[in-house]
């Protein structure tokens, strides 16, 4: 079992779901839709937590590359939105379609999120897996462009239509 990549992959899941809510939209909608980005992680991440609950040898890397991609995409959200230190943590102080009052919330799924896929790295990965983790940290240049459209995107299916989307994303 790996406990801290569990907690990643339930953080990823939380990250998206949290997302969904607020009328932010999912990672790859624009290219999937909404019924195919959310068919991806319906598959994705219960693979993900299962990999990391069983310790699966031949999970491993995939788990692995999550641990990655959870690091990097919770840093993703700290280059793009601007953020203060508060007692020393990382704090978003605005996101891309957030509301105030949903910001506490989306920081605190960030902050245990990208914690979480950076100890999974440090303590669980497997000698033979360390390229995977590699490779999931480096996707987060695509994650950033990614989210960088994801937005351009919403924001105009905001305008198209605003009851589907965050009041953020309508302003």
């Amino acid at each position: 079992m790996r406990p801290f990549s569990a907690m990643a992959a339930l953080g990823t899941a939380a990250h998206h779901g949290f997302e969904l809510a607020a009328g932010v939209g999912l990672v790859f909608e624009p290219w999937l839709g909404r019924r195919g980005a959310v068919a991806v992680w319906m598959a994705l991440l219960p693979a993900y937590v299962t990999g990391a609950l069983t310790g699966s040898r031949r999970a491993a890397p995939w788990v692995t590359l999550g641990n990655g991609m959870s690091l990097s995409g919770g840093i993703v959200h700290y280059v793009q939105w601007p953020w203060e230190l508060r007692g020393g943590v990382p704090t978003l102080t605005r996101a891309e379609g957030m509301t105030a009052d949903r910001l506490p919330a989306y920081n605190r799924i960030l902050q245990l999120w990208t914690t979480a896929g950076g100890l999974a790295l440090a303590f669980e990965t497997p000698r033979r897996a360390r390229v995977w983790a590699v490779a999931g940290v480096l996707l987060g240049e695509p994650l950033r462009r990614s989210a960088i459209h994801h937005f351009r995107w919403a924001r105009e299916q905001a305008r198209r239509q605003p009851e589907k989307w965050s009041p953020v994303l309508r302003s």
